[in-house]
């Protein structure tokens, strides 16, 4: 059986994206925790603003993908929202693309 690794869980997650913002939930900060338990994966994350429109669609996308992962049979995201999401999360690579 193959176990799959959190960086390798950490790339997955940057082909999701915030679909208002094009940087990808990582590179935008929105991960607050990646947990690997054999072939269950638990991700932490948060949105840019809570009541945020396309949250559900979010969360969907981030189980849809890491669902469809070579050993990985079961994905929970919980939502959270402590600490609050503020830009200076957004990752140095990410706010040199918004900034051009």
């Amino acid at each position: 059986m193959y176990i799959v690794s959190k960086d390798e869980v950490i790339e997955v997650l940057k082909t999701c994206y915030d679909p208002e913002i094009p940087i990808n939930i990582v590179d935008l900060g929105l991960v607050y925790g990646v947990e690997v338990e054999g072939d269950k994966v638990n991700v932490k994350m948060t949105l840019t603003m809570p009541g945020c429109p396309m949250g559900e669609v979010m969360v969907e996308d981030v189980m849809r993908k890491l669902e469809a992962t070579e050993g990985i049979r079961e994905a929970e995201v919980e939502l959270v929202w402590d600490p609050p999401w503020t830009p200076d999360r957004i990752s140095e690579k990410a706010m040199k693309k918004i900034t051009e």
